[in-house]
């Protein structure tokens, strides 16, 4: 039996194989050139060696996109996880209520970016005006704020899924030898929750830091980019700059820009999934 598994497992991997060559690495390796090119179409695309790439690094938007982005990132990954895993400390003690609980705040993550960027549009706004500031066509912090408060709406009830179902995996018998030994809950939580916990931080981490680095459709429905780009992360200045702007040139600056935000985000995906997996290791 597991030597016909072995000879005709191939045949079940092919289709899926195949999607992905034709869907992920075809395009890629095609978006890699054009962006070396000036272009409005595929077939009319012009070599023009690295000047996207020149234009890209000298775009100030660009850089501040970036910087806005990358900040961004830190802090939403910082409150998400923290609330994420708080939220699962607290519904994993047995209190009544518990799968209500976590139905509410999970519920948030089923609903579209847009959707989401449109309805707390409305409600900073609404509060903006209250207090007599500037709404957020007008207001960067507000913004950026803004931003961090609907991602970890968004995001947390799901994060905290994901940390329930470690913490449940914790063994009960070294639970109950840390009680005999006398620790306390913050040494059982340091000592011996977190460091069982690690492979769910560690998808935990790597979700939000993706998720943070590639947010488009809230930051388009929330911002826009608004006040003058201040607002505008990474993915919509790529987006603004390959269909917002007519002519070959601005085609392949956002082609560079796409290709070196996708190497951006691999790389920093890969130190994080390294420096997090070898505390697994370690615990």
């Amino acid at each position: 039996m597991e030597k016909a598994i072995r000879k005709y497992a191939p045949i079940f991997v092919i289709p899926t194989f195949a999607a992905f060559i034709i869907g992920f690495i075809i395009p890629f390796i095609e978006g890699l050139y054009l962006s070396f090119c000036k272009f409005t179409t595929v077939k009319n695309a012009k070599f023009n060696g690295l000047a996207n790439y020149i234009h890209a690094f000298k775009d100030t938007q660009f850089v501040h996109a970036f910087g806005f982005t990358a900040s961004f990132a830190v802090v939403s990954i910082l409150l998400i996880n923290l609330g994420g895993l708080g939220l699962a400390l607290l519904l994993t003690r047995k209190i009544k209520g518990t799968n209500v609980f976590r139905t509410i705040f999970f519920m948030p993550n089923l609903i579209g970016g847009i959707v989401l960027g449109y309805i707390w549009q409305i409600l900073i706004n609404c509060l903006l005006s209250i207090i007599g500031q500037p709404l957020l066509a007008l207001n960067s912090t507000a913004g950026y704020w803004g931003l961090i408060v609907l991602m970890c709406w968004q995001q947390i009830g799901y994060m905290m899924i994901i940390y329930i179902a470690g913490l449940q995996n914790v063994p009960d018998d070294l639970l109950e030898a840390a009680a005999i030994d006398g620790a306390s809950k913050a040494t059982t939580f340091f000592r011996v929750k977190l460091p069982m916990i690690m492979p769910s931080i560690t998808i935990c981490i790597f979700l939000t830091l993706t998720n943070s680095f590639k947010l488009f459709d809230q930051n388009l429905a929330l911002t826009s980019g608004q006040p003058k780009h201040m607002t505008e992360m990474m993915a919509l200045n790529i987006y603004n700059t390959f269909y917002a702007r007519s002519g070959a040139q601005w085609k392949g600056y956002g082609q560079a820009k796409a290709v070196l935000f996708c190497i951006l985000v691999i790389v920093i995906s890969l130190v994080q999934l390294r420096a997090t997996r070898s505390r697994e290791v370690q615990a």
